[in-house]
């Protein structure tokens, strides 16, 4: 069947983000496979044939993950985000660290660098790109606003090992032909966002989700490898970008590393937003229109 593969990545894409959204439970491989519609007794190929990854090593990475964006960005202690995030302990979690990022959380949380681990060369070398400006001249070029963002109804392609092979400018370039076929591209709003975090995740696992709002009621024909998806009502911290990749790069970096560890607020447990202001040429990453928008909510204190 020609859209076989495509049809099984979309029940993995379930497993996947059910797994993201539970990680502080350990799910039987039966409720796993129900998640999919598939038998329980070949789930497992099928997961790892569409992933490249075991369940488990696929539940670790994540948790590991988890853990290194909240010791980065969060005041939690060791073993309140070793718990959240699925570790029996505290010294099992501080075990697994170390050995998949080789440094360990205290080190990570003092530098925020994996710099020396023979993973990182699998990462994204977004520090490359980043350019050298003083804190008042970010603060006076990426300005940041607090906005709330209603609930939104959303068509998306999901891409994986996302920045190889121009699969991104790909997906965006089937999406918005299908919004234009299906007449939702002049009133969408076209934007991107990433499920990982690119200074842990490696690149080839790296998702990115190629996206557009669709109207809140009425039939729309998708397409195999196009999903449907609601975004909730959340608050988002949004600063305008205007240049190219550099200035992206350095927005991001100052909205993630400098702003937000600044102000009165913490990331929500949903992914960033590239909005693409310019959306008759997303596909032009020579320069880029952007707002680049964080899932807030307020600081809290523990």
């Amino acid at each position: 069947m020609k859209n076989s593969k495509l049809i099984y990545t979309k029940r993995i894409d379930r497993v996947t983000d059910y797994i993201r959204s539970n990680l502080d439970q350990s799910p039987s491989l039966d409720d796993l496979a129900k998640v999919a519609f598939l038998s329980p007794f070949h789930f497992h190929r099928v997961f790892t044939a569409i992933t490249g990854e075991t369940i488990n090593a696929f539940t670790n990475r994540q948790r590991l993950e988890k853990a290194a964006r909240r010791l980065k960005f969060s005041d939690q202690t060791a073993t309140e985000i070793a718990l959240s995030c699925g570790f029996t302990s505290s010294s099992t979690f501080s075990r697994s660290f170390k050995k998949y990022f080789e440094v360990s959380p205290t080190e990570y949380r003092k530098t925020g660098k994996i710099e020396n681990s023979k993973i990182c060369k699998d990462f994204h070398p977004v520090n490359e790109y980043v350019l050298e400006m003083s804190d008042e001249e970010l603060s006076r070029k990426f300005p940041v606003e607090i906005k709330r963002f209603p609930e939104r109804r959303v068509a998306f392609i999901r891409v994986v090992d996302a920045y190889a092979d121009n699969r991104v400018l790909h997906a965006f370039d089937r999406l918005i032909d299908w919004a234009k076929a299906n007449s939702c591209f002049d009133e969408g709003t076209v934007f991107g966002m990433s499920l990982d975090d690119p200074t842990v995740t490696p690149a080839d696992k790296y998702r990115y989700e190629a996206c557009i709002t669709l109207p809140d009621s009425g039939n729309i024909d998708f397409t195999t490898e196009i999903s449907e998806m609601r975004i909730p009502k959340m608050d988002y911290a949004v600063t305008r970008v205007s240049g190219d990749i550099k200035i992206v790069a350095t927005a991001t970096e100052y909205l993630f590393n400098k702003w937000l560890i600044n102000s009165a607020f913490e990331p929500e447990h949903q992914p960033a937003l590239e909005i693409f202001l310019d959306k008759e040429n997303v596909c032009n990453w020579e320069h880029f229109e952007l707002d680049l928008c964080i899932p807030v909510r307020p600081l809290r204190s523990i």
